[in-house]
């Protein structure tokens, strides 16, 4: 006789059920994009493509998660949520939040902060403000960000660049940490179910022994972690680097010309930094032999780690100024 019991779902499982939803997901979602295009336009769906994306994504977790039954997915591993006591169900409580936090809160959140990005590198923040649309929540917030940087300086604005950068670094930094502890533990593959405090059980045989798939993913939940850790080690010392060059650059930047001697005459084509496309001024070297000015490479290699020529890689820490030289 085989004996069946209720056990929690391992990583396999859970993997395979979310790839399982996306891949319908992915379907429903082209399904309502061409209905949209068809009858709308190509330059409105452009315009309204997330929007749909996002309806398609509450319609499928509406007529399975919210109703009471088990997702594509999940049935396709035989899955069962239940909430932290292991012991029932999850409220429709529960299981509205994480549809909100599944699908609304990204969303939202990569609206508002792409918005916010393209409004604080606008070169006219004092043009004529976005009209909302009834419909549309997020013209509502697109508007009140227009109002919000329209107070600022243009000193604020240029500050607030990096904080929304590293925002978005830091989002994706989360979720990798995430995974890495979904891999270790085995419990919530997704943030929005640990925030809803969502898990699953699974109908298992008591011969199957899962034991080597945890142990196995464990260690991949540790190569995990290492591999972040000096990914992030990395990235730090590339800001370390990059404040640096500023530092040096603004040490440079207020030298007189008249210490440069002139080695060739200022007419000269070779004399001109092909960034500006003017007199070259506070030389600088690249490690591929290349001369620009100071500021002009500098805050090239700040956005682009290769020389503009060449395109061999530069690391701004890399880059020599030539402090006696025109």
């Amino acid at each position: 006789m085989v004996i069946m019991l209720l056990t929690p779902a391992n990583q396999p499982q859970l993997i395979r059920s979310c790839q399982k939803d996306e891949y319908y997901q992915h379907g429903l979602r082209n399904h309502a994009n061409e209905v949209f295009q068809t009858f709308a336009g190509s330059k409105r769906w452009l315009q309204w493509r997330k929007e749909i994306e996002l309806v398609s994504d509450l319609a499928y977790y509406a007529l399975t998660t919210m109703s009471g039954y088990q997702t594509l997915g999940e049935e396709y591993v035989n899955i069962v949520q239940v909430d932290p006591t292991q012991r029932k169900l999850p409220s429709r409580l529960r299981r509205g939040a994480f549809i909100f936090f599944h699908t609304f809160v990204p969303y939202a959140l990569n609206k508002t902060l792409v918005c916010l990005e393209n409004e604080l590198e606008a070169d006219d923040p004092d043009r004529s403000l976005y009209a909302p649309v009834p419909w549309s929540p997020m013209s509502y917030v697109k508007n009140w960000i227009q109002k919000a940087v329209r107070l600022l300086t243009e000193s604020q604005r240029k500050s607030l660049i990096p904080l929304i950068f590293a925002v978005q670094q830091g989002i994706t930094i989360l979720h990798r940490v995430h995974v890495t502890l979904f891999y270790i533990s085995g419990t919530f593959y997704h943030l929005s179910k640990r925030t809803a405090g969502i898990s699953y059980l699974k109908v298992q045989n008591i011969a199957d022994n899962d034991q080597a798939l945890r142990t196995n993913y464990r260690l991949l939940g540790a190569v995990s972690l290492l591999q972040l850790t000096l990914s992030l080690i990395l990235q730090l010392n590339n800001l370390r680097q990059r404040q640096r060059a500023r530092q040096e650059w603004k040490q440079h930047r207020s030298l007189p010309s008249s210490l440069q001697l002139v080695a060739e005459s200022p007419s000269s084509p070779a004399s001109r930094c092909i960034l500006c496309l003017e007199e070259r001024r506070h030389s600088t070297i690249t490690p591929c032999g290349h001369l620009f000015c100071w500021e002009c490479i500098t805050d090239w290699c700040n956005t682009k780690a290769d020389c503009p020529l060449c395109r061999e890689k530069v690391q701004p820490h890399r880059l020599v100024y030539l402090r006696s030289y025109k």
